[in-house]
């Protein structure tokens, strides 16, 4: 619960486009988290270098710095877990690891290699600290795009945008990647509601894994002077945070006593007097306590939920369903299997609406989720499966409402 204190609350991206007659583009994005709650702060592109970008943004920001075009080389090979020099010499021959910056990217069996000099890439990452910035996270190329693909309105399994193209296969895996100046989204970008530029999707993807850094798997570059920093400023938060936490903490506790030892001192009299008047025996009591269990008991069997109209849940439900999305099943207060057999009686998962359908992509279902968050009865949606069924050319999922 505490780590939401630990991260970064506020990053903008930014990205370094270097074109192939060494022009430069420079295009950010900031982001920033508020009670759980992601915000665009600013979008900027068409910037030619770090000094311009000093004119938007305040000193100290925390940089999340990618680098893509000219000086990257890209390197699509079998699954590698981890890079060394001896199958760095197999990616790049006659070539010295300590030499570069190195990001492996893993998708399915294949790993996207993107390697850059460390003198070519600390230039960027001076201009930046110089600039009074604060790089945190290097990467490079688009691949950091794949924490957010999820967000964005993609159709089909290829992927344009601002000189990059992606191609996955149907498990959504990326099969190649090809940098072409000339490629551009075929129409408008969105992530969720948000309109964007294609060029602020990798600086806004850069930007958003930073922030969300504990809760993601980085595609980043190993760059351990960023690391350094970004672990000192992460502990510097964890202190501060646990050392306020360790305060309110005493406070709290001197309070409590003051207020607890106050308490009894005027009611102890009053609770004496209490207790000689209103003694009942131990046979009563217990069978209160035998009437209430009995009650609730009949209650529990009946699937009492304080007279909700259930029906009425499945018609606003159904109501919001897209038209790419249809579903075989749809469940009230689902039997729990396995609590079923360990207490051998049926047992049912209590408020909660299991609906199972179909959907070619989960694009569509992702959608559907949102527009069920709307309703005011929900307290929670999860997609708690989605697998591609060969067999019936079909995407299969199970959702989850909390009600």
């Amino acid at each position: 619960m505490l780590e939401q204190y630990y991260r970064i609350n506020e990053a903008t991206g930014v990205n370094v486009a270097i074109a192939q007659d060494g022009n430069v583009a420079i295009a950010a994005c900031s982001v920033s988290i508020a009670n759980n709650k992601l915000n665009f702060e600013k979008k900027l592109t068409d910037l030619v270098n770090i000094d311009e970008l000093s004119k938007h943004l305040p000193a100290k920001t925390i940089i999340a710095l990618n680098l893509s075009g000219k000086g990257i080389i890209q390197k699509q090979t079998e699954k590698i877990e981890d890079i060394d020099q001896n199958n760095f010499n197999k990616i790049l021959p006659n070539a010295k690891l300590e030499d570069f910056y190195v990001q492996n990217f893993i998708s399915g069996n294949q790993s996207f290699v993107s390697i850059i000099r460390k003198t070519e890439a600390d230039k960027w990452i001076n201009q930046l600290n110089a600039a009074g910035f604060a790089p945190l996270m290097l990467s490079l190329g688009p691949f950091p795009v794949q924490n957010i693909i999820s967000q964005v309105n993609i159709y089909g399994n290829e992927i344009i945008f601002n000189d990059h193209n992606i191609l996955r296969n149907e498990q959504l895996e990326w099969i190649s990647y090809q940098y072409n100046e000339s490629d551009l989204s075929p129409f408008p970008l969105k992530v969720e509601s948000e309109s964007i530029s294609e060029k602020l999707l990798i600086p806004y993807a850069v930007a958003f894994q930073l922030v969300l850094a504990n809760s993601l798997p980085l595609i980043s570059a190993d760059v351990p002077p960023l690391q350094a920093d970004f672990k000192r400023l992460v502990e510097g938060k964890k202190i501060k945070v646990q050392s306020s936490l360790i305060l309110c903490g005493f406070f709290a506790l001197l309070l409590a006593n003051f207020f607890w030892f106050s308490w009894l001192n005027s009611n102890n009299a009053k609770l004496t007097d209490q207790v000689s008047i209103s003694a009942q025996s131990s046979e009563d009591i217990q069978k209160i306590n035998d009437e209430i269990q009995q009650k609730e008991a009949l209650l529990k069997t009946l699937g009492w939920e304080n007279a909700i109209n259930k029906s009425v849940l499945i018609d606003q439900v159904a109501s919001l369903l897209p038209q790419e999305v249809s579903w075989r099943e749809a469940a009230i207060d689902p039997i729990d299997l396995s609590g079923s057999r360990n207490q051998r009686t049926s047992v049912f998962f209590n408020r909660k609406i299991r609906i199972m359908g179909n959907s070619e992509k989960i694009i569509p279902v992702n959608e559907w989720i949102a527009r069920i968050k709307t309703q005011a009865w929900v307290k929670n949606v999860q997609l708690d499966s989605y697998a591609y069924n060969n067999e019936l050319n079909t995407g299969q999922f199970t959702i989850l409402i909390d009600y």
